[in-house]
């Protein structure tokens, strides 16, 4: 491995976090707030520790490695997320561990948070949570490559090991061509988003900060009670439009503004991803006016706005937590199945239960008839044996860690279900779960173990495991391997 290349691309990753830094930082200036001095010192130390990579690495080239792709990504985001924290840590906001869970749950888009009494807070550290969420969203390596002009290496391998989905997809030939269009995407939406939330009666800031939480699917708000604060049927049916729209996949996005809207009609994908979002809403629909004597106005409001939230972003407009067990029943499955590959949204991804799904129905009529060949097919052609063997490795990984992060916590202490709830809406990144960390709770309660350990599960469920797993071996970081 070419560790002044990696030192190098680091760096410059954490010099780009400093100057995004400066922009709370003129906040806290300008409203000369009392977290000016955590800002100036935590640019500073990402300046810092971004001066000395770079000064010990070096430009060379030669194209990235796999390998080192790999390490960039997964040593950028712990970085990043480390250097993240410090703002409420040089501010007091927050202990070393806390402060280190909210940013990760901020960068990974999981909206999991300690953080108690919001309005005790200065708006420059409320503005820097809802930024995490927003360039964590798309991806700090997506963006990277797409705003910052590069040295002449490869960086497909860091592209592919921050990117979700059980392919990759280019919808551009050069790389950075297809992230600028994709980031371009991803500003138009954040643009409609904001204005939209101003004429639903929103303050610029309010519309500002949960525009970028919401098309970074993060959930976080600068209310303790999240959407609830608002109680506005119009907001909440917008914030549900963006939401759905916000999980499902950018790249698909860009070839429907190129090709028309035929595409989306050929995509299985986004249809599975639509027929699932709308029959999850139904279903909750009629158990909540069956289990809570709701009227079916008031029953789809609230069934539509959380199947949005809690399959993508983590928004909470009701205590769902009192919902019936049917209806979190369905909200623990979409926790699990996530938004589309491509998108910001996490959990498995549609397009996996989709293969996994078809995969099982093939084998079932091989069974049936042996000598038949069943295809597994998907937007009209088939699927590679490869991929399927490479989605049923991700889901079993996928479940074993859910049940390994479960059986920790319940050791701590957790009720079953609360363990459960919990470790999937972490690998997730959802947010909110049920029980000691339901719609009205947050993660404050747990213990340090257990704060730890879902520190480790945020990341592990952005990444896709793969990413940080590979660099737990040892045979990764010696020089005479083969990669």
């Amino acid at each position: 491995m070419n560790f002044r290349i990696v030192c190098y691309i680091l760096g410059r990753l954490l010099m780009a976090e400093a100057i995004i830094l400066l922009i709370p930082l003129f906040m806290a200036w300008w409203g000369r707030e009392p977290s000016l001095t955590a800002f100036l010192l935590s640019l500073l130390a990402a300046a810092g520790i971004g001066g000395l990579l770079l000064w010990n690495g070096r430009v060379q080239v030669d194209q990235l490695t796999m390998r080192e792709g790999i390490a960039i990504t997964g040593l950028g985001w712990i970085l990043a997320t480390a250097l993240g924290m410090l703002p409420y840590v040089c501010g007091g906001y927050l202990g070393v561990l806390d402060a280190l869970f909210e940013s990760i749950s901020g960068f990974t888009g999981t909206g999991a948070t300690v953080m108690e009494q919001l309005a005790d807070k200065p708006p420059s550290i409320l503005f820097w949570r809802m930024m995490t969420h927003w360039f964590g969203g798309l991806g700090i390596i997506v963006i990277f490559i797409a705003l910052l002009p590069q040295t002449g290496q490869s960086t497909v391998y860091m592209y592919n090991a921050e990117t979700t989905g059980p392919t990759r997809e280019r919808v551009l030939p050069r790389l950075r061509d297809m992230t600028k269009a994709l980031f371009g995407i991803y500003l138009l939406f954040t643009f409609l988003a904001f204005w939209v939330y101003l004429f639903c009666g929103l303050t610029p800031m309010d519309a500002l900060t949960h525009a970028m939480s919401t098309i970074g699917t993060g959930g976080f708000s600068t209310y303790d009670d999240n959407a609830m604060h608002f109680d506005s049927v119009p907001l909440e049916g917008w914030m549900t439009f963006f939401m759905i729209l916000a999980g499902g996949n950018f790249g698909l996005y860009y070839r429907v503004w190129r090709k028309g809207p035929g595409v989306l009609r050929r995509n299985t994908e986004f249809k599975a991803y639509l027929a699932m979002e709308m029959m999850a809403m139904l279903l909750i629909t009629l158990n909540l006016m069956d289990g809570m004597g709701l009227d079916p106005a008031q029953a789809f409001r609230y069934a539509s706005f959380q199947v949005g939230s809690i399959s993508t972003t983590g928004f909470v407009s009701a205590d769902f937590d009192q919902w019936p067990g049917f209806s979190k029943g369905i909200l623990l499955v979409l926790m699990i199945c996530g938004g589309c590959a491509g998108s910001t949204a996490g959990g498995m991804k549609v397009s996996r239960m989709v293969l996994l799904v078809r995969n099982a129905w093939a084998i079932v009529h091989q069974k049936i008839s042996p000598r038949r060949v069943v295809e597994v097919r998907m937007n009209g052609s088939k699927v590679d044996a490869e991929v399927l063997l490479r989605v049923g490795q991700f889901f079993f990984l996928y479940i074993l860690f859910i049940v390994f992060w479960a059986l920790l916590l319940t050791a701590d202490g957790l009720s079953c279900f609360d363990a459960i709830s919990i470790s999937v809406t972490t690998m997730g990144s959802v947010g909110p779960a049920f029980g000691i960390a339901g719609a009205t709770c947050t993660y404050a309660g747990l213990s340090v173990f257990a704060k730890s350990i879902l520190c480790v599960a945020m990341l592990l469920g952005r990444l896709e495991m793969f990413t940080l797993l590979v660099m737990l071996s040892p045979d990764f970081w010696q020089k005479g391997s083969r990669w």
